[in-house]
C-alpha cells in the first residue's frame, strides 16, 4: 500500500446527542461522548485501517486531551510525529446532535492550529517526511499560509496532494492552493463559499471548480446525489438511503479517505465515487467518527450495497 502523511487536525471530539425532540432555549436530556477526531485525523484512521502506512503531523497541547489523540493514533497504526506545546491546549471540537444524529451547532475551539506556521514545514523531519511518502493529505484547519507551502511542496514533490474542507469558513484558505491540489473534498455549503457561486443545477459543479484551477474533487450533498470529477471526466452517484444514522461526524472525512484510497490505486472515477460513497456509509452507521470496524472486507461488502455511478462527461 501507498505511504500518506497527513498534517492538519487533530484534537478532541466532544459530542452531545439528544433523546428526545430538540427544544431549543431550553434543557434538553441526552447523553455525552468524547473522542479523538479532527478532519485529517478521522481521514487518517480510515486509510491506515485500509492497508495504507500514515504518518500524522499535527500541532498538540500538553494535557489530557493530546495524549488521548496520540492513543487513537497508536491504536489506528497510524505514525503519531506531533508538534506538542507543552503550555497550551490540544484544540477541540463540540457539538449537540439531534435524536437522528443530525449537526445542531458546534463550537470549534482550534487556536492552535494558527501555531503551525509555515516555518514549520522546513524542519528536517517534515521535510525527509514529505520526500519519504507517495501522497500528502491536509485539511483547512491551517493556516492559509501554511496549506498553500503544503500544497506547493507535494506539488514540487511530484506527489499526490488532497485536502478535505472543513467548513464554509475555512474553506476559502485554500483559495491560493487550488491549482497544487490533486483533489479537494468538501460540501456543498463550502463549495459555495469557495467558488462564491450559488449552482442550481449541482451537475453544473465540475465545470465551475475547474473552472476555479482545481484538477479534482468531490462534493457530498447529504442523501442527495454527490458529484466528483477527475482527468476531464465527472460523475455522480445517490448514496442508498440508510435505515438509521449512528452520527453524522466524520462521514465527510470517511469519503474522502475512500475516494484518495481508490484513486491511488489507479482507480477508475466511478470507482473512487462507489469507494467514497461506502465508507462514508460506514462512518455514518458507526457511533464515532472514524469507525473501528472499517477494514477491506467490510469496505468491500459495503461497495455491493452502493450503486453504479453516472458518468456525466
Amino acid at each position: 500500500m501507498t505511504a500518506i502523511l497527513a498534517l492538519g487536525g487533530a484534537h478532541i471530539d466532544r459530542r452531545g446527542r439528544i433523546s428526545g425532540e430538540t427544544a431549543p432555549g431550553a434543557s434538553n436530556p441526552g447523553s455525552w461522548r468524547q473522542e479523538a477526531g479532527g478532519g485529517v485525523f478521522n481521514a487518517a484512521r480510515n486509510l491506515s485501517r485500509l492497508g495504507h502506512r500514515v504518518t500524522l503531523i499535527s500541532p498538540r497541547g500538553g494535557d489530557a486531551e493530546g495524549e488521548a489523540v496520540a492513543i487513537a493514533a497508536e491504536a489506528a497504526g497510524v505514525v503519531d510525529r506531533p508538534f506538542t506545546f507543552l503550555d497550551r491546549r490540544t484544540p477541540s471540537y463540540t457539538a449537540i446532535l439531534e435524536r437522528d444524529g443530525n449537526l445542531v451547532i458546534a463550537l470549534a475551539d482550534m487556536e492552535l492550529y494558527r501555531l503551525f506556521s509555515p516555518r514549520r514545514l522546513s524542519v528536517r523531519a517534515v521535510r525527509d517526511a514529505f520526500d519519504a511518502t507517495d501522497a500528502v493529505l491536509t485539511d483547512a484547519n491551517l493556516p492559509e499560509d501554511t496549506l498553500a507551502v503544503i500544497a506547493a511542496m507535494g506539488r514540487r514533490l511530484g506527489k499526490t496532494v488532497a485536502a478535505i474542507g472543513i467548513s464554509p469558513a475555512k474553506i476559502v484558505r485554500f483559495a491560493n492552493a487550488l491549482a497544487d491540489l490533486d483533489f479537494l473534498f468538501m460540501n456543498e455549503a463550502e463549495a459555495k463559499a469557495l467558488s462564491g457561486r450559488q449552482i442550481d443545477d449541482f451537475r453544473r459543479w465540475p465545470d465551475v471548480m475547474t473552472g476555479l484551477g482545481l484538477r479534482g474533487g468531490a462534493i457530498t450533498r447529504g442523501g442527495r446525489e454527490a458529484v466528483a470529477w477527475m482527468g476531464g471526466e465527472s460523475a455522480c452517484l445517490a448514496p442508498p438511503a440508510l435505515a438509521s444514522i449512528g452520527d453524522v461526524t466524520g462521514a465527510g472525512d470517511g469519503f474522502a479517505a475512500g475516494f484518495l484510497d481508490a484513486a491511488l490505486s489507479g482507480a477508475s472515477l466511478d470507482a473512487c465515487l462507489k469507494s467514497a460513497t461506502a465508507t462514508a456509509r460506514i462512518a455514518l452507521e458507526s457511533e464515532m467518527a472514524a469507525s473501528e470496524a472499517l477494514s477491506r472486507s467490510l469496505l468491500a461488502s459495503t461497495l455491493a450495497l452502493v450503486p453504479e455511478a453516472e458518468i456525466l462527461l
